[in-house]
C-alpha cells in the first residue's frame, strides 16, 4: 500500500468589492423594496394606483402578516 502524504494547498485571496461597484445594486435593491413597500402597505383607497381592489386582495394576508391594517 502507497503512503499518501497531504500536500498544503493555499486558498485563493478574495478580492473586496469596491463600493463603487455595489453602489447601483444597492440602489436596485432599494428602489425594488420600495415598489413592495408601496404594493403591499398602501395600495388601496385614494392612492391606488390601479383600479379597483384587486392589488389589494391579492396582498391582503401579506399586509396582515407584515402589520398593515387595512379594515
Amino acid at each position: 500500500m502507497a503512503a499518501h502524504t497531504a500536500v498544503p494547498t493555499t486558498a485563493p485571496a478574495v478580492a473586496p468589492i469596491s463600493l463603487s461597484a455595489l453602489a447601483p445594486w444597492a440602489a436596485f435593491v432599494a428602489v425594488l423594496m420600495l415598489v413592495l413597500l408601496y404594493f403591499i402597505g398602501v395600495e388601496q383607497g385614494a392612492t391606488a394606483v390601479f383600479e379597483g381592489e384587486t392589488v389589494h386582495e391579492w396582498l391582503h394576508d401579506g399586509r396582515h402578516l407584515l402589520g398593515f391594517p387595512c379594515h
